[in-house]
């Protein structure tokens, strides 16, 4: 069996040290602030994951950019060089159009590398959620699955894996066409936090409303436990954008819910996402029940 690289792009979210403890490698997207071009880097390099989220809640406009063809073909050419297979589990193609700028690359190097293996999975999931999805996909590495038999099961469970979440405002997301025009209407209420989940195109939907952001940290904990599934390779994550206390606030009454404690990493939302979410996303990203549509009003 030929060794194979797993590597995703910047909406995993997946910082430097989880990267390293699975071995996953990532595609740089772009991220634009009032401009200035900066690399997406999961590791904060440019500038703190506070500062970013601090220019934003000051005004600046943010905006991400897919990672584009000649990124890919570069980085998957080294990998292909080395005598290795590549399995790219990308963001959701409602998120990002870096997908499709890896199946460009697949094709072109594949006329160059025939006897090589290069498989893309739009994986309908951002941030956490597919970055749990990815690290699955290195756990069934690690246990000597093939790279088709890993991509298999990515294929076939990614659903399966859920994000619960609300922002403290609609209107970056708006920005971005992120959320149907349908949902935004929540922005307009006073106090009013919308609960956002993902569905199974891998598009982000506002489906509940709850009045207050303690509530609406209550309501998420409540839908957690509600799809909650006791899996072997369970992982529950937490992400937030620059509001740590909310997501040690979120922790907990995840596990009230549950009746039981769980390790739970918490990390911040990553600046590719970030420049949609805006600052005070929060969001819990877990296997459950699989995910289904959402109507379009």
């Amino acid at each position: 069996m030929r060794e194979y690289v797993i590597v995703t792009d910047s909406g995993s979210d997946l910082e430097k040290s989880l990267r390293e403890q699975f071995g996953v490698e990532y595609f740089p997207m772009r991220c634009i602030i009032n401009e200035e071009d900066y690399e997406a880097d999961l590791d904060w390099g440019h500038m703190s994951a506070h500062d970013f989220y601090q220019m934003m809640r000051d005004g600046a406009r943010a905006r991400s950019a897919q990672v584009n063809v000649s990124v890919f073909k570069e980085g998957f050419k080294k990998i292909l060089d080395e005598g290795k297979d590549i399995l790219y589990v990308a963001t959701s193609s409602k998120i990002s159009a870096s997908v499709n700028a890896g199946m460009v690359a697949k094709e072109e190097l594949l006329k160059e590398y025939p006897d090589s293996k290069i498989i893309v999975i739009d994986a309908l999931r951002v941030c956490y959620a597919l970055g749990i999805l990815v690290i699955r996909a290195s756990e069934l590495k690690a246990e000597g699955k093939t790279i088709e038999e890993t991509a298999a099961w990515i294929e076939e469970n990614k659903l399966t894996v859920n994000m619960e979440g609300t922002v403290e405002n609609l209107k970056y997301l708006r920005q971005a066409g992120r959320v149907t025009a349908a949902s935004s209407f929540f922005a307009g209420l006073l106090n009013i936090k919308p609960v956002i989940i993902a569905d199974a195109l891998g598009r982000n939907f506002a489906v509940e409303k709850v009045k207050g952001r303690r509530a609406s940290l209550n309501r998420l904990a409540e839908r957690v436990a509600e799809s909650f599934v006791d899996v072997p390779y369970q992982r529950l994550f937490i992400s937030h954008a620059d509001c740590l206390e909310d997501a040690e606030t979120l922790k907990e009454m995840i596990f009230e819910k549950l009746g039981k404690t769980l390790d739970v990493h918490i990390g911040y939302v990553g600046c590719a996402s970030g420049t949609a979410v805006g600052p005070g996303m929060i969001s819990a990203h877990f296997f459950g029940k699989k995910v289904t549509l959402n109507k379009e009003d």
